[in-house]
């Protein structure tokens, strides 16, 4: 085993093969470790996060280390059975690369039996190991910005489903009809680790089609699951009427932990200290739902008598009264309105989101135990638009609301460089010297084409690579500084996805996570390592002697 850094909250076990990964795991889930939040396999590794407060990397390294890996993992009873259509687009390429005809490929594919390894990427895709061993083939040199939902795709020695349409770098052979995500299932995701899985060609079918032991075929090729609405207001109760959505306007709270298991990362508000402190500046629980809005232009419209609050970034706020009378009111307070009132948030001098929390609490419905809206995986209620109404909850007895605040000191914005403390590591090593020097001397642009998986920078010089071969997929943390092939790095943000393929040169200090997510577009940043890559040895970890 290899253990490397990951952050101050995780780290990355690293093993031969996707054998000893599975062993390991088995292990880790049968005898859990005091302080392990989650686990998050891969092909060859398992990502590890802890909580500090009650454990360490060094205990967690010792421990790990002397786990049992010599048992192998068996495979489980439950068997999928999957229709394709083998008519993908790189089915003619992949026969070419294995020099069979097409042919051969589909009867190798459907004629093997898989084992779903692990999940990752977006919710319900499953990584299948274990098909025929002449199917390795590599992913596509350039990814496609769109794949459908459905398609069965080959990438090294696994096989996929892709849950819903998303841009992807895996050759695809064919399509399935079956949804390998649906949120009306009891159980989301179709594939679970352990299960087999068999693909059929549906030209050889004739008539109904058996699924096996779970499953069902749907007409057509569906996205990754119906998201819920938002709840309209009772008769008679308080409501806010959207009137204007600015850039993006959702419904954020702290995150659904726990879901790696199906593919879910946790998706939550961007600055969750400014979520925190808006739900207390109206009397809510901390981790109650609010809005986050990106930029200005949110606008919403009191219905009956509301108190709202607004925190994160600095933006002018503006209440206007059905008559036309408005006035200017401060953030991060309690804000009172009456029936008709619309309160408008502006264009921020400094951050980049803005939470609105009402007293009472949001009437949205959560989905897999959290109102967070991922945009990645499109799971959690839509985005707002006009029109919507909101509607909010009566505020329990004895709620109190909190004195005012102040923003936060340090918000960053588009006239001063924005510093970020790092974390070296998984897969610094992966870059040349000269490139790690880079990576922290320089200054890196934060461009247009950013949202909430991630901030795409750019800098004058790329960074190189010193280890030129192709990364296994792997965990992948909040604030990891992944470089593509481009050389320019991709700060993933909240919406990340829970896999990889590319390395991580580093990932932003979980100190510094929320001031990533207020950095506007445009702005300069600059990273500050807060130690030297090394790679956590479990001999020099052990215990000094009395």
């Amino acid at each position: 085993m290899r253990f490397l850094p990951v952050t101050s909250n995780a780290l990355l076990v690293e093993l031969a093969e996707l054998g000893q990964t599975l062993a390991l795991l088995a292990s880790l889930q049968r005898d859990p470790l005091y302080g392990v939040d989650e686990l998050v396999p891969a092909a060859r590794t398992i990502l590890v996060h802890f909580r500090p407060s009650a454990t360490s990397a060094a205990a967690l390294v010792r421990s790990i280390a002397a786990r049992d890996l010599s048992q192998r993992v068996e495979r489980g009873s439950v068997l999928v059975k999957i229709p394709v259509r083998y008519d993908g687009e790189d089915l003619a390429e992949v026969a070419h690369l294995l020099r069979i005809t097409p042919e051969e490929v589909v009867r190798r594919h459907s004629g093997s039996e898989y084992t779903v390894a692990f999940t990752g990427f977006a919710p319900g895709f499953a990584y299948l190991s274990g098909g025929h061993p002449s199917l390795d083939v590599p992913r596509r040199s350039t990814p496609r910005t769109r794949i459908p939902a459905g398609a069965v795709g080959l990438a090294g020695t696994f096989s996929g489903v892709y849950p819903q349409a998303s841009p992807g770098g895996w050759q695809i052979i064919g399509v399935t009809p079956m949804a390998m995500w649906d949120l009306g299932r009891a159980q989301p995701a179709l594939l679970q680790p352990g299960y087999r899985v068999r693909f059929v060609d549906i030209a050889t079918l004739d008539g109904a089609f058996d699924t096996g032991s779970v499953g069902r075929p749907v007409p057509d090729v569906s996205p990754a699951g119906d998201r819920s609405s938002h709840q309209s207001a009772a008769r008679g109760a308080a409501a806010l009427k959207v009137k204007g959505t600015g850039l993006l306007t959702v419904f954020q709270d702290l995150g659904r932990h726990g879901q790696a298991g199906q593919g879910v990362s946790a998706s939550g508000a961007m600055d969750q200290a400014a979520l925190k402190t808006a739900n207390r500046l109206v009397g809510n629980r901390s981790d109650g739902a609010a809005l986050e809005t990106v930029g200005g232009g949110l606008q919403l419209q009191s219905h009956g008598e509301t108190v709202l609050a607004v925190t994160g970034a600095d933006a002018p706020l503006t209440v206007r009264t059905t008559d036309g009378r408005q006035w200017s009111v401060p953030s991060h307070q309690a804000v009172a309105l009456a029936d008709g009132d619309t309160l408008s948030i502006g264009q921020p001098v400094a951050g980049a989101r803005c939470y609105v929390a009402a007293r009472g609490g949001f009437a949205v419905a959560p989905v897999l135990g959290s109102c967070a809206t991922d945009t990645l995986a499109n799971v959690g209620p839509a985005p707002l638009k006009v029109g919507d109404l909101l509607g909010l909850l009566p505020a329990p007895a004895g709620a109190v609301v909190g004195m005012p605040t102040l923003p936060a000191p340090d918000l960053p914005n588009i006239e001063q460089e924005v510093v970020l403390d790092v974390v070296l590591g998984p897969r610094t090593d992966w870059f040349t010297r000269e490139s790690v020097a880079r990576f922290a001397a320089q200054r890196w642009r934060v461009t247009p084409q950013s949202n909430r998986v991630g901030l795409r920078l750019a800098g004058e010089m790329p960074l190189e690579r010193a280890i030129p071969g192709e990364l296994p997929s792997e965990g992948t943390v909040l604030g990891a500084l992944q470089v593509p092939p481009s050389g320019q790095p991709v700060l993933f943000l909240a919406d990340h996805p829970l896999t990889g393929g590319y390395p991580v040169i580093g990932a932003v200090a979980p100190h510094h996570l929320d001031r990533a997510g207020q950095v506007p577009v445009g702005a300069w940043l600059r990273f500050n390592p807060i130690g030297a890559f090394e790679e956590l040895n479990s001999t020099e970890l052990q215990p000094s002697a009395a």
